[in-house]
């Protein structure tokens, strides 16, 4: 299942000639920073000479699956059949050396395996664009561009260092890199050298390192062992949407009186304080989650991402599918409406955190601040009938 080896860069696209000047001219204000940040001059000779404005980045950077698709589309790519069996097919080939790294970071490798797949498909799809320009165009003209420079920065540290050479240096269009997509400031702070060669090499085409350094990030955040990172429930009939909501935690005798029940209809276990979720609004499936729902959010905040995870991590165990449907048949707002209504809850004073078309925690935050006040249901989901009464 992992690929046969390491393929040459992806080329560039041409690029406005507006653009790559004013990439240019960044990198000049840029330099005096990176050497303030201890990066030497002859690194950023090296690094980035002849760095060149990479359009695609942008647009992807636009259109982030997780933010942009019904969770329901996501989660049949995310967790399908194919990635299900393909899972279960890498548990029993790495048996022995997930063994090893379950009994040293104290994560359960079903996990691990679930990252792994999610992010590069098992070890197939890991990147192959150039980092150092994708970091620098996005710095320069992303919506993060702070973010993004320090991200550029660490890179820069990374290269410095010796531990890969800025031609060798690829992975996604975001600046992930090797089989679980480590961004750079994760892999200075977490990666780690599981094979014991003297290198944390995360590209491999042996996964050991790459697999251990995602465990040793989940350990060091937090992770609880045996924890799940939430439970499919069932809301009993005519139940306060308005308590969901991933900062109101309760205790799970709380949820059981309030006549939450598993979505099978047995009662909760107890794995310790939980938020309600409903991530595509009150129509669609509810999870209580618990504290490993923050751990794996500090690798991707996206929800869809988190169940994701979570949810292929349930299956490799050999639990079925979420039980209750999806809404289906509910439209999702298109990328225009996702800004007009972050532009009108805004104006309205409902904090989206940005206006970007990117429907995160801040905007559902928001909606739901809006349904609150207007004695709607509170589930925070982005409806076109929200939009309407916005309008």
């Amino acid at each position: 299942m992992v690929s046969a080896g390491p393929m040459a860069p992806d080329p560039i696209p041409p690029a406005d000639p507006a653009d790559q000047r004013g990439l240019e001219a960044w990198l000049e204000g840029f330099r005096p920073r990176a050497l303030a940040a201890g990066i030497a001059p002859e690194t950023l000779d090296r690094a980035l000479r002849g760095v060149r404005y990479n359009p695609k980045v942008i647009e992807r950077d636009r259109n982030q699956a997780e933010f942009t698709k019904p969770i329901w589309d996501y989660l049949d790519s995310a967790v399908s059949d194919t990635r299900i069996a393909n899972g279960r097919a890498m548990l029993a080939r790495h048996r022995a050396l997930l063994d090893a790294i379950e009994a040293q970071y104290g994560v359960d490798r079903e996990v691990v395996v679930a990252i792994w797949g999610m992010e590069s498909n098992y070890g197939n799809h890991r990147g192959n664009m150039l980092l150092i320009p994708s970091l620098a165009t996005l710095a320069y003209d992303g919506r993060r561009g702070a973010f993004f420079e320090s991200q550029l920065i660490a890179a820069l540290r990374i290269v410095q260092t010796g531990d890969v050479d800025p031609a060798r240096m690829t992975g996604s269009w975001a600046g992930a890199m090797g089989h679980t997509q480590f961004i750079p400031t994760s892999y200075l702070a977490y990666a780690v050298d599981f094979t014991g060669d003297g290198k944390r090499d995360i590209w491999s085409e042996n996964p050991a390192d790459a697999l251990a350094s995602t465990a040793a990030y989940l350990a060091r955040s937090g992770w609880v062992k045996g924890q799940p990172w939430g439970v499919e429930v069932r809301l009993p009939a005519g139940f306060d949407t308005g308590l969901a909501g991933k900062k109101r935690r309760r205790s799970t005798a709380e949820w059981s009186a309030l006549g939450l029940r598993t979505a099978q209809g047995g009662a909760l276990v107890d794995h310790g304080p939980a938020a309600l979720l409903l991530p595509a609004g009150a129509k669609g499936p509810a999870f209580l989650i618990f504290g490993n729902f923050r751990v794996i959010a500090r690798y991707n905040a996206a929800d869809a991402y988190v169940i994701g995870v979570g949810h292929l991590s349930d299956r490799l165990r050999g639990k079925g599918p979420i039980v209750a449907a999806w809404p289906r048949t509910s439209r999702p707002l298109t990328e225009p409406e996702r800004i007009e209504l972050q532009r009108r809850l805004t104006a309205a004073g409902y904090d989206t955190g940005g206006v970007d078309g990117l429907i995160g925690s801040q905007t559902m935050s928001a909606i739901g601040a809006f349904q609150r006040a207007r004695g709607l249901p509170v589930d925070g989901y982005p409806s076109v009938k929200i939009l309407e009464m916005l309008r």
